[in-house]
This record gives C-alpha cells, structure tokens and sequence, in this order.
C-alpha cells in the first residue's frame, strides 16, 4: 500500500471518529496532507469508497488483535477491548462504530455492507470471549453470551458519546458499573497505563 494511500486512510479515519462521516469533505484530507484533492479521488473515486477502505483497515485490526489474543482468558481479552476504548476517550476520539451507525441510513448499499460487516466482527468477538470466560468460571451474567455482548458493546459506545458531553470520568463510571454487574475482577483504574496511551492506530 501506498503511503499517501494510507496516510488518506488514516486521516479519513481520524475524522470519522471526531465529526462523523458526513461533516468532512475531501478537503479536509488533502490541506493536512499537503496534496491535492485529485490525488485523494485518484485512490478513492467516490468518498463511499473511501469509508469503505477506512473500515476495511479497522477489521484488518480487529482480526489481528483477535488472533494475538485467542491464548488469553476471556475476561482478559474483555480487557484489551475496554483498553481500546479507553485509548478513543482519552484522545477525544468517537469509536468507528458510534460514528458510522447513526448515518447508516444516509449512506450507498456497499458502504453499508461494510458497516455491517464491522458491526457483526465486534459482536462475534465480544460473544465468543464472553462464553469463554463465563465457562472458565471467570465473568457471571444471565442470558446469552449473545445478547449479554450487544449490551456490553452498547455500553462501550455510549460512554464515548456522553463523556464527550459530561467528562471524561463518565467512560470509568459507566465501564467500572458494567464490569461489576458482570463480575469481572478489575475495574478501569487496573488498566495497563502503557497499553491506554500508546499512540497506536485507532481501533474499533
């Protein structure tokens, strides 16, 4: 991959997570970059191409944060996930997931297709890693893995929205109520300080 092509992704992906999909054009890409807008449309003919390659990117990520964390235990694996989290609320930054699903509707058939396919890659992982850790003993909640994960997802996307408008102490509040509720044995201030501030690419 080219590395204008990437830093446009990269660029692109940073303001999805701050203004959302529709609230950026082209422009936006190109001053920062220092290039112009045909060298942006000459990788990205459309701007759904565009978000479909910024998404395509984020489940390249998620595929290797799963795979490098298959041999942990779930509720370390839970870990890592509320570790990313915590990474966008402390850069201020909106989850690809919060950004793009409230325009869902707005958006071409093959953009949201891709939206979906990330929806559904979050969901499977966090389903998958919940019925591991319930069966180890190690997390404790009632219902399936399945929908316990869509709560524990909607939670995890709404505390980027509020603590945007309430502070920044709203994440730990609601993430540390979520994680007694399901018995995990750490709380938001256990967190790795090292693995919350590393100025990696966003994920997720």
């Amino acid at each position: 991959m080219s590395d204008t092509r990437q830093q446009i992704i990269q660029r692109a992906d940073e303001l999805i997570r701050r203004r959302g999909f529709n609230a950026f054009s082209y422009t936006d890409i190109s001053g920062p970059l220092d290039i112009r807008n045909a060298a942006v449309h000459y990788y990205f003919p459309s701007k759904s191409d565009l978000g479909a390659a910024v998404i395509d990117a984020e489940l390249q990520q998620v595929k290797a944060y799963r795979s490098g964390s298959v041999d942990l235990p779930g509720d370390e694996q839970l870990k890592l996930l509320v570790c990313m989290f915590y990474r966008n609320n402390n850069a201020h930054l909106i989850c690809l997931m919060g950004s793009l699903t409230p325009d869902y509707d707005t958006f071409d058939h093959p953009l949201q297709q891709k939206v979906e396919q990330m929806c559904r890659a979050v969901r499977e992982w966090v389903t998958e890693l919940l019925e591991s850790a319930r069966t180890a003993g190690r997390l404790h909640f009632a219902g399936t893995a399945g929908d316990r994960a869509m709560l524990v997802i909607s939670s995890l996307l709404s505390s980027l929205l509020l603590s945007r408008v309430l502070g920044g102490d709203v994440f730990e509040r609601m993430l540390d109520q979520l994680l007694r509720d399901i018995g995990a044995s750490w709380r938001i201030a256990d967190l790795d300080p090292r693995k919350i501030n590393t100025p990696e690419r966003n994920t997720i």
